[in-house]
């Protein structure tokens, strides 16, 4: 889980905040003091992001012992300790700002996520993301809707093909839009998948007829939507997009679509309260 790219993130981060350094914290707290700091979940929540917490103060300064209680996806209640971290006063304090938020924001998409699938455990359609991230924080998002257990659509704009309408409207067509990416694929010899947006049932036939890998229906109503599943009859995989929360998320998943994206997990998110207590020792 810990890639490059998130490595370069926490590093990022910690200068963001620290730079020529913790004014504060190198004022009042002597250079050779230890504590110990508990974090404290306030609110009812899903936790994700144990390893990035740890790799930020770690980054910082090696020598802090970082000790979890409970795991990536575990569901808490308010007044639950879920971690402990040990080590020199000044490195826990110049480090706890960006540990929290790491661990708030990826909690925070965690327990949304957890909620969209407790609304459609009782179906087989799949809760994916999109690309609706925080700039720079992608790694760090997809991965905490990973860890609550729904799963992850394309990572960017390299690793599948994705036309949208605007694609359909420069290209002429869908059949025309399809051709070109399927050209392009051989041509690289990359053996990605092709997805369509579609808007309504003729062009979900379209689609149909073209092969591509899966078909987005995009903001249809659900009566219109179970049209679409019977047409396309599990000849290639189905997305529900558009109009997803939490209210209507059960009614897309129940008319038989494979997977439903919901932007709402990572550019919506609402921070999970954690805070960090420290004690001196």
């Amino acid at each position: 889980m810990m890639t490059e790219a998130i490595k370069e993130i926490i590093k990022r981060a910690l200068e963001e905040d620290i730079k020529t350094g913790d004014i504060t914290t190198l004022a009042t707290i002597p250079e050779d003091k230890s504590a110990s700091a508990e974090f404290l979940v306030k609110q009812e929540g899903v936790l994700a992001g144990f390893e990035i917490v740890e790799a930020s103060f770690k980054e910082f300064d090696p020598e802090v012992i970082f000790t979890k209680y409970y795991s990536d996806g575990d569901k808490v209640l308010p007044g639950t300790i879920c971690a402990v971290v040990e080590g020199n006063a000044r490195s826990i304090l110049t480090v706890e700002r960006t540990a929290l938020n790491f661990f708030q924001r990826m909690s925070g998409i965690a327990s949304l996520a957890h909620q969209f699938n407790e609304r459609i455990s009782h179906t087989n359609a799949k809760l994916i993301d999109t690309r609706k991230t925080a700039p720079g924080l992608r790694e760090i998002d997809k991965l905490a809707v990973r860890l609550s257990g729904a799963e992850n659509h394309r990572m960017g704009l390299y690793d599948m093909f994705l036309i949208k309408d605007n694609h359909i409207e420069v290209a002429g067509s869908i059949t025309n839009a399809v051709k070109a990416c399927r050209e392009w694929r051989n041509k690289n010899e990359r053996g990605l998948k092709i997805e369509v947006e579609t808007k309504n049932l003729e062009e979900v036939k379209e689609a149909l007829n073209s092969k591509v890998d899966v078909i987005m229906l995009d903001n249809f109503k659900t009566e219109t939507m179970r049209e679409a599943v019977k047409i396309i009859n599990g000849k290639c995989k189905m997305e529900a997009s558009g109009m997803v929360n939490l209210d209507t998320v059960r009614e897309i998943a129940e008319t038989g679509v494979d997977y439903i994206s919901a932007g709402a997990l990572t550019h919506s998110v609402k921070a999970l309260d954690i805070s960090l207590n420290i004690k001196m020792r």
